[in-house]
């Protein structure tokens, strides 16, 4: 039997035949040689998934495979940018061939359905971890910034919030009573949909976005302290599903509250926007199926601030998901 080296396993799962015209060379080089038009602007992100730490030890090869590439989609849609290139740095224990099959066709089809080509990147021994950078393309006059807020704009999210945090929390719960909120939930944690198109339509009427990894409460103070300026979040307008919903009955208020805030996982947007802007942010929603809720307003207090349903603030425990913050 032939020993599988680096070399036969990045030709045997990863030399996908898929081009794009802006490829002069891709997988197989020490470089890939690029061709970015010269009207735009390069939006370069990276991130990396440890097996224990972004995803559970058990989750199927396909699944990480597919969040690998969503969590950084999702990055260039918080600038509204197109998806062009990645490389993928792929450290594992062994080369498990059934693993590897799952994982590269999952991989190759998300690539596919975002018009992304893989064009380098590298193998390793090691625990489980994979490393996706991806490059889009943006116009310099049309692209969303975090410090781009200002006083007066409104604040709004895509999608419903909770599901990714809550998700997770069911993974280890299997006598949860109501089977079908537990699966929707852990598919909204393991396939966050990022979003690409709305973004690209939206980068025409707003000008300052972040999406939502670590929770809404950390995600849009990164916002703030880019901008120098406060908010107010409006706990009873924040969006959530029928499955968060119904889960409700089966969790105290301050875990409802945390996840709906702070349980991060999400990959929606939060956009910054301003009110005359509205309408035509609303229509693009509309035309592409997204759901979008206005939540709150930019403002000068320097501060963010969630106010409940009788005007009163809420005080938070957590503010959302930090490396580090544990040691």
């Amino acid at each position: 039997m032939t020993a599988t080296t680096e070399f036969s396993l990045i030709q045997k799962y990863f030399s996908y035949d898929e081009r794009r015209d802006d490829v002069t060379l891709g997988v197989g080089d020490d470089c890939a040689l690029l061709n970015p038009p010269h009207e735009k602007q390069l939006a370069v992100t990276v991130d990396t998934l440890v097996s224990g730490v972004h995803f559970p030890e058990a989750t199927s090869p396909d699944d990480i495979a597919y969040k690998s590439l969503a969590v950084s989609l999702s990055d260039l849609a918080a600038m509204g940018a197109e998806p062009a290139w990645a490389t993928l740095a792929l450290t594992l224990p062994n080369s498990n061939e059934a693993w590897l099959e799952a994982f590269s066709k999952s991989f190759k089809k998300t690539l596919n359905d975002y018009g992304v080509q893989l064009v380098g990147g590298d193998t390793t021994q090691g625990p489980l971890s994979i490393t996706v950078q991806l490059t889009g393309l943006v116009d310099a006059e049309s692209v969303m910034r975090r410090d781009a807020a200002k006083a007066g704009d409104k604040i709004y999210v895509t999608g419903s919030l909770g599901d990714a945090a809550l998700g997770l929390k069911l993974l280890d719960m299997h006598d949860f009573p109501d089977p079908v909120i537990r699966e929707s939930c852990i598919k909204r944690l393991n396939r966050p949909l990022p979003r690409v198109e709305f973004a690209q339509k939206a980068v025409e009427c707003c000008a300052c976005a972040i999406d939502i990894s670590d929770g809404l409460i950390a995600d849009l103070g990164h916002i703030l302290k880019a901008s120098a300026c406060g908010a107010k979040i409006y706990y009873d307008q924040l969006p959530t599903s029928k499955a968060f919903d119904k889960s409700s009955t089966h969790l105290n208020d301050l875990d409802y509250q945390q996840m709906l805030l702070a349980g991060g996982d999400d990959y929606e947007l939060c956009l910054v926007a301003s009110a005359e802007n509205e309408a035509a942010l609303f229509s693009f929603a509309e035309s592409m199926d997204v759901l979008l809720t206005e939540v709150g307003l930019i403002d000068t207090s320097g501060e963010l601030s969630v106010i409940n349903t009788d005007g009163e603030p809420i005080e938070l425990i957590s503010s959302g998901y930090e490396h580090f913050a544990h040691e």
